[in-house]
């Protein structure tokens, strides 16, 4: 055990013929107790100081674990962002082409509904001229036809 400014005061040293002066040897004494009790100050304020720097580094450590997790958690975060991206640009890309196939398709159908209507009209217009070019022929025939030079004789005789 160390040992302590008491104990250094404390110590009596047995008296011997032709010892060391008294005086001296008990101011050096007090000089020593005073050096002691500094060190021992010190190394109690090293302590102190130890410990709150113990301390301090559990609080960063502490504070690099929680950045470092926070660091991986948005790492995972972000690959999960992106991945969802990945997804929801691919079911966009996938219904955009749904939707481009089924305009083309409505499209398509749209156009041979028009072809369809087209040739209608055009049998339509046709049949129409036939028909017009049939009455015409029937009047002209008779205009043409004898009846008529014959009403006309008649009433000019």
């Amino acid at each position: 055990m160390p040992l302590s400014p008491m104990d250094i005061h404390n110590k009596e040293f047995s008296r011997s013929f032709r010892g060391y002066n008294e005086d001296e040897v008990n101011e050096f004494l007090d000089h020593v107790i005073k050096d002691y009790e500094a060190v021992l100050r010190d190394k109690k304020n090293l302590e102190e100081k130890v410990a709150q720097l113990k301390e301090s580094l559990a609080r960063f450590e502490n504070i690099e674990e929680s950045l470092s997790k926070s660091i991986l958690v948005a790492q995972e975060a972000a690959e999960e962002v992106k991945a969802n991206a990945r997804k929801e640009a691919q079911l966009i890309v996938k219904e955009s082409e749904k939707n481009a196939d089924r305009i083309v398709n409505e499209a398509l159908m749209r156009s041979r509904e028009i072809q369809m209507e087209i040739e209608n009209m055009q049998r339509q217009a046709a049949v129409y001229r036939s028909r017009f070019r049939s009455l015409l022929q029937a009047q002209i025939e008779l205009l043409e036809s004898k009846q008529w030079d014959l009403l006309e004789e008649e009433q000019t005789s």
